[in-house]
């Protein structure tokens, strides 16, 4: 199965993130978190492996090796290795919310990773 590449937010997607009670930086790190959600569950779904299973090398492979995605986001290899960074730096917070929430990664919702950022977003604020 070749990978797809995962879609951008939709703009319902975009706008539930839009009216969260987060500030520009922690919503711009929802909206990458829930992109590479999907992009993770693409890359599980292939694989037939549990999204927390897959391992940080198995998916720089996959982003490297994969030609339907080398076509979307082109051969240029910093470019791999920044996509690759982006997906995986939003591993930490996914797992987070899926520890938080008591769900496995691949059944996160959208309101759930947007809920976790909330939480924590109130965390800081209250330690502040």
């Amino acid at each position: 199965m070749a990978f797809q590449p995962p879609e951008f937010l939709t703009f319902e997607e975009v706008v539930e993130v839009d009216k969260a009670l987060l500030t520009a930086q922690d919503k711009f790190l929802a909206r990458v978190s829930l992109y590479s959600l999907r992009a993770l569950k693409q890359i599980a779904q292939a694989k037939d492996l549990p999204v927390d299973t897959i391992t940080d090398c198995q998916i720089a492979e996959w982003i490297e090796q994969d030609e339907s995605l080398r076509q979307a986001i082109g051969a240029d290899a910093a470019f791999q290795q920044f996509f690759t960074q982006l997906v995986l730096s939003s591993l930490l917070p996914l797992r987070q919310a899926s520890q938080a929430t008591g769900v496995p990664i691949d059944d996160l919702t959208i309101p759930q990773v947007i809920s976790w950022f909330e939480q924590q977003a109130k965390m800081r604020l209250e330690s502040q």
